[in-house]
């Protein structure tokens, strides 16, 4: 199993001891040259009033035209702790994913450059994540406690992509476009592989998949004004970042995203055969007498057969979501439409076992009381269940087995 594909182990504090940079924050920049000494000097100024572990400031130039290279390279070489990186492409995500994947610092973070978020909230911003607490960390400007100067326009416009966010792909987060994030380095490791925006879409590429991956976010209220020179091209971004969702969508609708892999290994359920089958024993069980209530309930009004279905139908709903979080060790939303179509496929199979029993039934023994139908569906069933954990464990939920695949923790 390569390094990707193993889960990854639980986080830990750290080292209160710690000789080389804790914490690198990149600040990408693209013709910056009116700021950027400003900036950079007041957050160096900052990290080391404040900031109580080692640190560094990177300083990600991303094919600027202008003299912001030179503006860089002259900080680097005078003010300690600060280094810069020359890209001959354009893009924030592009200028992040190349100075994080290039950091050894346990903890990458990255501010506008335009530090329009107040610097005060950098230490809270870090913190669960140095103390193993988090995974990633996010400003926000929209949850409660946060102070936000900014025109009604922009203000329209960051709402409402959220709002779509939230109703697209159902995301937890409540700012995806906040110039403020921090990571673990481990983490970073295993999301920026699958990160394929290299845009202005980057940031809410990264916490989808995170957050379907259950990993632990973290947000900061923080106090934000608005710059009121900031060059985005608002209408361009936008369409961007409608085409990231669409694309983000889609993978979440096919199972595409490979999530499998950014699993914590917090001792949840075993992939073992023995262990499988214990759990889904017991699950089985609950189904089982689950099922014989729902028939008994529905055969007065409805009939057999579409007692059976009925009955059969709603216990496969419940037995697949039950199977898939505790026989499987699955969490969170990814993947499961996927995995409840092929329970489904699975149903229709259990069904043709236990209604093709009840027709055997009714054919040899017209006159079957309740309690002999009983009888013949619970043998059937018990039957089905078997090849349904079979199903289940080569087919349904193979890709999680092997740990390969797309199906998320």
């Amino acid at each position: 199993m390569t390094e990707l594909t193993k889960q990854l182990p639980l986080p830990t504090p750290v080292s209160a001891h710690h000789r080389d940079p804790v914490l690198d924050v990149v600040v990408p920049v693209y013709n910056e040259q009116a700021d950027l000494e400003r900036s950079v000097r007041r957050l160096h100024a900052h990290l080391r009033e404040t900031f109580p572990y080692p640190f560094r400031i990177t300083v990600a130039d991303n094919a600027s035209t202008d003299e912001t290279p030179q503006i860089a390279a002259r900080l680097a070489a005078t003010l300690p702790e600060t280094h810069w990186l020359r890209l001959p492409q354009k893009g924030r995500g592009h200028a992040l994913q190349a100075a994080w994947s290039t950091s050894r610092a346990p903890v990458l973070a990255y501010v506008d450059a335009d530090l329009s978020t107040d610097l005060a909230a950098l230490l809270p911003l870090v913190a669960p994540l140095i103390s193993g607490h988090s995974d990633i960390a996010i400003g926000t400007r929209l949850a409660r406690g946060a102070r936000v100067v900014r025109g009604p326009r922009r203000e329209v416009i960051s709402r409402c992509y959220n709002a779509l966010l939230r109703s697209t792909l159902a995301v937890g987060f409540s700012d995806a476009q906040c110039g403020f994030k921090a990571v673990r380095r481990d983490v970073a490791e295993r999301l920026l592989p699958l990160v394929q925006d290299t845009g202005w879409f980057f940031d809410t590429e990264l916490l989808v998949i995170a957050e379907r991956a259950g990993l632990r976010i973290h947000e900061v209220p923080v106090d934000w004004v608005d710059d009121p020179d900031s060059r985005v091209d608002i209408l361009s971004t936008a369409l961007a970042d409608l085409r990231g969702i669409a694309r983000i969508g889609r993978a979440l609708a096919r199972g595409a995203l490979p999530t499998a892999a950014l699993r914590r290994d917090d001792g949840g359920p075993s992939s073992g055969l023995a262990g499988q089958l214990l759990r889904f024993c017991a699950v089985g069980a609950v189904s089982t007498v689950g099922y014989v209530l729902l028939y008994a309930a529905l055969r007065p009004a409805t009939g057999a057969q579409a007692a059976n279905a009925g009955a059969l139908l709603l216990c496969a709903l419940a037995n697949t979501a039950a199977n898939r979080r505790l026989t499987f060790g699955l969490r969170g939303p990814g993947g499961a439409l996927r995995h409840h179509a092929k329970g489904l496929l699975v149903f229709v199979l259990g069904l043709a076992l236990t209604s093709g029993s009840l027709a055997a039934l009714h054919h040899l023994v017209p006159a079957a009381v309740r309690s002999v139908e009983i009888a013949v569906l619970v043998a059937a069933n018990l039957a089905a269940t078997l090849v349904r954990f079979a199903l289940l464990r080569a087919w349904v939920f193979r890709a999680h087995r092997h740990g390969t695949g797309s199906a998320t923790a």
